[in-house]
């Protein structure tokens, strides 16, 4: 049931003695570098898959796999693993991936061609979008997770946004426990997709259509789409500001001269 694929050996043992302390007795741990050709027999294996790829690398196209060089052309190992996860999938197989923030809004040709592909050949389902400091103090880049269907005949109808806040854990480097978390509230409404589709662009967690993603360029950040409400500040005029200060000049003054008056 549980499988994983990894080059480097001492990460193997380390995955291997983690799972067996968990209760998987048995993992499939293949010893292969994902995305290169001596991984390409693997292909629709899984039902299921959940990762956070490697961010910010790079990798020469001679050392990935031309099936997946397909899907995307980039050299950028975040895009590279979304391509390689459509390919490890069956059809019908789901994914949750997180991914940096790059990936939503990035405007270079394989981010706007892996999204659109996403979009429109399989059903892209949910972007939940999370702070910054949730992979602090490792790494401080905003974060979010894509869950999507493959299908290869797309689906994608609409995308539940949600604006992720809290995680449980303070989001500075300590990471201490809070009790402030909106985990709870995403699984549920996750659950109940149905009943979100009345939510507002002002709330937490709301639906964009189709076409408005694909009028934004494929653009999947929810900044693009949240509605923002500003509370109108009333300032005091600067005459009355000035008045004010005069007043308590005035009362500055009287306290001196009883202060002088008992000191004389």
């Amino acid at each position: 049931m549980f499988n994983g694929v990894e080059f480097d050996p001492t990460m193997l043992r380390i995955g291997a003695m983690n799972l067996q302390l968990h209760g998987i007795e048995n993992p499939n741990l293949i010893p292969k570098d994902a995305l290169s050709e001596s991984n390409s027999d693997l292909r629709e294996a899984y039902t299921l898959v959940l990762a956070n790829p490697p961010f910010k690398g790079s990798l020469d196209y001679d050392a990935v796999d031309d099936a997946i060089l397909q899907t995307v052309k980039t050299k950028k190992t975040e895009l590279l693993f979304l391509g390689l996860i459509l390919r490890l999938l069956k059809i019908g197989g789901r994914a949750a991936v997180i991914v940096p923030d790059g990936v939503l809004f990035g405007s270079s040709n394989a981010h706007k061609q892996l999204r659109k592909h996403l979009i429109e050949e399989h059903r892209l389902q949910a972007v939940v979008s999370m702070p910054s400091g949730v992979f602090k103090p490792y790494a401080g880049v905003s974060t979010a997770i894509l869950f999507f269907t493959k299908t290869g005949t797309g689906g994608t109808d609409h995308v539940w946004f949600y604006d992720m806040q809290a995680d449980g854990f303070t989001l500075d480097d300590k990471r201490t426990p809070t009790i402030t978390s909106d985990i709870p509230d995403i699984i549920k409404r996750f659950h109940k997709l149905h009943l979100e589709t009345d939510r507002l662009r002002t709330d937490k967690s709301f639906f964009v259509p189709l076409n408005e993603i694909i009028e934004n360029n494929y653009d999947l950040s929810i900044n693009r789409y949240k509605n923002v409400t500003y509370e109108e500040v009333f300032y005091k005029t600067p005459k009355s500001i000035i008045e004010e200060l005069e007043e308590i000049d005035q009362e500055r003054n009287i306290i001196l001269t009883k202060l002088k008056q008992l000191l004389s």
